[in-house]
């Protein structure tokens, strides 16, 4: 199967018939004019069949930190591999600490089409069935991109799993720099104008959403925004934040898909404001996620929203606890989300007691499987987020290291199925 039929039929089954075909053909268009490629075929695999009929989509999230030819990244962490510097570095703060945390397939390039597919490969053995990347911009140009550009998109087994975005807008810079390496410190903001979001999304429509396998709901691409309030600063108000979306729509319209599914994720940094019914002065939420136009919330991690202190199962209690109030709180769905873990040391000098101690595969599957109920109960479109496919330097990560093997892996797979059709079947 050529590249035009994968899009072809990707097409057509995400939207149904000649509509899906038409919308297709205008997804190639702006792909060859800006210039872009198709992420790299696979022959009909069992794994790309076993993506039209999911049941539920388990989709974990993908720190690009480990791609050695970014210049940036390396002006911090000189050896050229990223953050696996300070990973591999680390020294535990007591005994018994899990640092450091040793990656059972060593420490690789995912800048690499190679490295790229044995990770595909496992995710979707173990029923993780879509990547969502962290994307950067920085001074008015990508950053961290080479990982999802020329290790994913060219990876053979491409197609086997599906993606999307959450575009990370927070500051960087300085805040990585553990070593200081940089001669000054230096923050990259995170915040935009309009003329550079209008440039984000031109990009992230032709690159990206015209892939064949760019995650949808209901036919509509989902992007995710990490900071709503860091947006709605950069762009001058919620006003503003308002018709900069609704423009971001109209062209996802325009490259033939039927809307966009702008998502963003829920923490304190989301403001509240009033509602748009005149004389209704009520400030929540929810108000601004009405008046955006948003279409759901999930979470990045659960530190965002309960304090990183103590034993893994506590937090995991506390934190999926808080879901039945957030589907009172917001008129739009919250995908349920679960973490593996938070212990930032790697990126400390010293000692950090914010961290998460007795991590637990088996407390990891509990909160895997309230998750899947709590989709089931609200009638929910079937999506899971988890933190993450490999954050190590944030003490979670999926992929399999010495001290735990493939057991956070086997938890996914225990509650979802390989295909994700739940039971541990597979």
């Amino acid at each position: 199967m050529n590249k035009v039929s994968i899009i072809m039929n990707n097409a057509c089954f995400a939207s149904g018939g000649i509509g899906g075909m038409k919308r297709a053909v205008t997804a190639l268009m702006i792909l060859h004019l800006a210039g872009g490629s198709l992420c790299a075929e696979s022959a009909g695999s069992a794994a790309g069949e076993q993506a039209k009929t999911r049941r539920y989509d388990v989709a974990a999230y993908v720190w690009p930190a480990y791609q050695f030819k970014d210049e940036r990244w390396n002006q911090i962490f000189k050896q050229g591999i990223g953050e696996w510097e300070i990973i591999r570095e680390c020294k535990p703060g007591f005994p018994g600490h899990e640092q450091p945390n040793v990656p059972l397939w060593g420490y690789e390039d995912e800048s690499d089409p190679k490295v790229m597919e044995k990770k595909i490969a496992t995710a979707v053995k173990y029923g993780v069935n879509v990547f969502i990347y962290d994307w950067y911009w920085y001074e008015n140009q990508p950053f961290l991109e080479k990982g999802i550009n020329d290790g994913f998109l060219k990876a053979k087994n491409c197609q086997d799993i599906q993606f999307y975005l959450m575009w990370a807008n927070h500051d960087g810079g300085s805040g990585w720099d553990k070593k200081k390496a940089l001669p000054n410190p230096v923050v990259w903001p995170g915040a935009v104008d309009r003329a550079t979001f209008d440039t984000i999304v031109d990009r992230v429509i032709s690159r990206y959403m015209s892939q064949p396998n760019y995650y949808k709901i209901d036919g509509k691409p989902v992007f995710s925004v990490y900071e709503l309030g860091t947006l709605i600063k950069g762009l001058g108000g919620v006003e503003q934040t308002r018709d900069a979306l609704a423009s971001f729509r109209s062209k996802v319209k325009a490259a033939g898909f039927p809307d966009l599914h702008f998502q963003t994720i829920l923490w304190g940094q989301i403001p509240a404001s009033v509602s748009q019914v005149p004389g209704d002065k009520t400030q929540s939420r929810n108000n601004t996620m009405t008046t955006l136009g948003i279409d759901s919330l999930t979470s990045y991690q659960w530190v965002h929203t309960i304090s990183p202190k103590g034993p893994y199962s506590g937090w995991a209690d506390r934190a999926v606890a808080q879901w039945p109030a957030w589907a009172k709180e917001f008129s739009i769905p919250y995908f349920p989300h679960v973490s593996i873990g938070w212990d930032t040391n790697p990126r400390r000098n010293a000692y950090d007691h914010a961290t998460i101690v007795e991590r637990s595969p088996e407390r990891f599957r509990a909160a895997l499987e309230s998750a899947r109920q709590h989709v089931d109960q609200h009638g929910l479109h079937p999506l899971i987020t988890v933190n993450a496919w490999n954050e190590w330097s944030e003490g979670s990560s999926l992929e399999p290291c010495e001290r735990y093997g493939y057991k956070f892996l086997e938890a996914v797979k225990s509650v979802f199925g390989a295909d994700g059709l739940g039971g541990g079947k597979n």
